[in-house]
């Protein structure tokens, strides 16, 4: 399968890469200057026939710097396996040199987006962990040569890593279209929504930043303010402004599921899991079953009416993640129980977690909740007096109080925890419901906090610190705490077992 290839020597990208490198050069610079670009064909037909040709050859000089640096990114990207360890060159005029050991390897998976598609490439992202560079891409390479690349680097003892199933090999989970518009239906719109909104005032803003060089800023400041004034006296109009907004809300949830999850497939491996999916960016995950550290079981009352729930893998992340490279849990939409009861015995050799009590917050909780919640209401409204100057604005409280107060039952409700000898699972949620799993061995750090107010009222909050984040069990009774605290200690410190 692998075709000889050792990488024992420094090896380039397929020369297809060089279009792939190209192309993103290019999007970078429209994606930087696309509102010059704007002004200029607005004003194209204004210019001389001189002006026309040093535009032209603007454009040509602009693409043969462009050509040249992505030439001297491909000649320079080189890559080779040496002595158990991933090797890196890269950089133009400051050269980068990467090693990587095998054992710090989280994942090596495969991506193709629509171009690399059409010219038959796959990019190969390579994964890891404690590290700020905590991802290596390789733009380009064949299909023989990636698969290559992943069973040598890859400490998963796979017997094929094609990404052509085998005929035997029957998927646990493939979700439709029309399931997919199920599970778009259970999205957060209001999120998609005020995603969508923020886009359109970005865009709006730029539109303005051009009317203002254009000397037009009061022809379109006076639209909207007449636009805005016929809105807020035709109730017939803002109706449709409102069934407009929700259809786009609902819109955006299944386009963004759509465009994420098309086509997903999961596959159960004998120690891993393998999840393809994607329509314009298609990927191929494998997930080691010995590098998860949480997984999260998700529903609210719109999947559960439909029998569905959502699980998030989270993996080991660097301390020190840059700040543009934030944490990308794995994610399974639309999965029935069946398929969550196969997910669990399979990286839980142990649920008898399952079958212990539910230890709740101490009622500090619960008072904490509700004076914040006061305080945050008085602080709102005082400001909105202030601003309207209206005591009716208070008028909505009617509305607000018992939705709020409902808010918190339900938060109280969800909020608490179950602990074996070996695992815990943390619950918790507002709208929706989120199981999280946990073996105690992969704690990495533990922290028992307990300020002055808690002090008086004998409860304390534990912080559990994994390789993927914090799990927070907040104002537990001081004794619980402690067993807790001394129990986790315990288990990290006897087990012999790898957290990774």
């Amino acid at each position: 399968m692998n075709k000889g290839f050792s990488f024992s020597e420094f090896s380039k990208q397929s020369p297809k890469g060089l279009l792939i490198i190209y192309l993103a050069e290019i999007y970078k610079v429209l994606k930087l200057f696309w509102i010059f670009l704007f002004i200029l064909f607005k004003d194209f037909s204004k210019f001389t026939s001189y002006g026309i040709i040093y535009i032209y050859l603007g454009v040509f000089v602009l693409l043969s710097f462009l050509f040249i640096r992505s030439y001297l990114i491909y000649l320079n990207f080189q890559f080779k396996v040496f002595n158990d360890h991933f090797i890196l060159k890269k950089g133009i005029l400051k050269k980068t040199n990467i090693e990587i050991p095998f054992q710090r390897i989280q994942n090596i998976n495969f991506k193709q987006n629509i171009v690399q598609q059409l010219i038959g490439v796959f990019e190969v992202n390579i994964e890891t962990a404690g590290s700020n560079d905590t991802e290596i891409a390789i733009k380009a390479l064949s299909l023989e040569k990636a698969t290559a690349l992943k069973k040598i680097v890859s400490t998963a003892k796979f017997t094929d890593l094609n990404l052509k199933k085998e005929k035997e090999l029957e998927p646990i989970l493939t979700i439709s279209p029309f399931a997919l518009l199920k599970v778009s239906l259970t999205e957060n719109h209001l999120q998609n929504l005020l995603l969508f909104l923020a886009v359109l005032f970005g865009f709006f803003n730029q539109i303005q930043q051009v009317s203002e060089s254009l000397g037009q800023s009061e022809v379109l400041g006076g639209l909207i303010t007449d636009s805005t004034s016929n809105l807020s006296t035709n109730l017939v109009l803002l109706f449709i402004v409102l069934v407009l907004l929700t259809l786009i809300a609902l819109l955006s949830s299944f386009v963004k599921v759509f465009l994420l999850h098309f086509n997903l497939t999961a596959y159960l491996k004998k120690d891993a899991f393998e999840i393809n999916q994607g329509l314009f960016t298609k990927k191929t995950i494998v997930l080691k079953k010995e590098k998860i550290q949480t997984i999260t079981f998700s529903t609210n009352p719109l999947k559960r009416a439909i029998g569905i729930s959502f699980v998030t893998f989270k993996q080991a992340v660097s301390g020190k993640t840059k700040k543009k490279k934030k944490e990308r849990p794995i994610r399974l939409v639309g999965c029935k129980q069946e398929q969550l009861e196969v997910i669990k015995n399979t990286v839980y050799s142990n649920l008898d977690v399952l079958e212990k009590q539910k230890v709740y917050p101490n009622s500090y909780y619960a008072k904490r909740l509700f004076i914040y919640a006061g305080l945050f209401l008085l602080v709102v409204y005082s400001l909105l007096y202030f601003i309207f100057n209206h005591i009716e604005i208070a008028y909505s409280l009617v509305l607000v109080l018992p939705i709020t107060i409902l808010l918190i039952l339900k938060k109280i409700k969800k909020r608490f925890y179950k602990i074996s000898d070996s695992m815990i699972v943390v619950g918790k949620g507002v709208l929706e419901t989120h199981l999280i799993f946990l073996n105690l061995f992969k704690v990495q750090h533990i922290q028992l906090k307990q300020s002055i107010f808690q002090k008086k009222s004998k409860v304390a909050t534990i912080i559990l610190q994994t390789a993927s984040g914090k799990i927070n069990l907040p104002c537990i009774s001081y004794l619980e705490a402690i067993q807790l605290y001394n129990h986790t200690l315990y288990k990290v410190e006897t087990s012999k077992k790898s957290w990774m």
